[in-house]
């Protein structure tokens, strides 16, 4: 069945460029079934402070997030996002999964402020040596950095649902029980799309000013566009939108905000999940918070 896994893995980023698939099918190969080692005697804290005796041995499923130090601390985390889907699993599934999250970071200050900021109650592992990446080699890429396991460790799904609402749509499929996908599920009328613009430069502004633009997204094809979802690679870019299809001929306004929390050179994306043949759409803002 864990073979059976790994192809809907790759259904979940068939939308990806052709460039990108060869390798995508390489990294879920090596991956495939491969048991995560994990280190002895590292502590896990709640809310960076209180030590907790933190165990998922019991636990039929683990749901595992690692984080290395390399880059915006507070884009990677998205902690609010994390905490809605442990609270949905949780809701689902009771307490057969696990959420396990490792943290290398560079800042340990500004990990411990960001995790107090988002109430993010969960225990969390502190690893300053990066023992866990030691162990086992993860992917460069955040996309590929969390993992699904079986009771055993072993890689079952790989992939972040977070920033993927296609293997979120996975990763509960598993833990529900429901690993098969009808043909009807995988049936998608695909539409074409075309965009006002790709990349917006805000330019130089304050950062403390909360900065807006709008991306318009029209309907081409001669089917409903449908949007499942919208991810941004930081909590600091917000988007709003419409949530009805799209007929044919008619476009929807995706409204982005960005608030900086301290001055920064920034470049962030904002991907657009759809049924769009392009799908993911990827849209860039980028400028000089001062």
């Amino acid at each position: 069945m864990k073979h059976f896994y790994l192809l809907l893995i790759l259904f979940c980023f068939f939308s990806c460029k052709e460039n990108k698939k060869n390798n995508i099918i390489q990294l879920i190969q090596e991956w495939k079934n491969k048991e995560i080692i994990f280190p002895n005697h590292l502590v896990f804290t709640v809310l960076g402070e209180d030590t907790v005796n933190f165990s998922f041995s019991n636990t039929q499923y683990r749901v595992l997030s690692y984080m290395d130090s390399i880059g915006c601390t507070s884009c990677k985390l998205q902690l609010s996002q994390w905490k809605n889907f442990i609270s949905e699993v949780d809701s689902l599934t009771g307490p057969k999964t696990a959420f396990v999250f490792y943290f290398s970071p560079k800042n340990v200050d500004e990990l411990h402020y960001i995790i107090r900021r988002e109430a993010f109650k969960y225990p969390v592992c502190f690893d300053m040596n990066d023992s866990l990446n030691k162990l086992n080699h993860f992917p460069a890429d955040i996309d590929f950095q969390t993992f699904l396991l079986d009771k055993n460790n072993e890689v079952i799904a790989i992939g972040n649902p977070i920033r993927n609402p296609k293997i979120k749509e996975l990763y509960m499929k598993i833990l529900l029980g429901r690993e098969t996908v009808s043909k009807n599920e995988n049936t998608i009328l695909e539409t074409e799309v075309s965009l006002n613009s790709t990349s917006l430069p805000l330019g130089n502004f304050s950062w403390e000013k909360e900065q807006k633009v709008v991306f318009t997204l029209k309907n081409t094809g001669n089917n409903t566009l449908v949007i499942d979802a919208v991810a941004t690679s930081c909590g600091c870019t917000k988007v709003e939108y419409d949530k009805e299809p799209v007929r044919p001929g008619g476009s929807v306004d995706l409204h982005v905000s960005y608030k900086a929390e301290h001055p920064e050179h920034f470049n962030k994306t904002i991907t657009v999940y759809c049924n769009a043949k392009v799908s993911p759409l990827l849209l860039k803002i980028m400028g000089n918070a001062e």
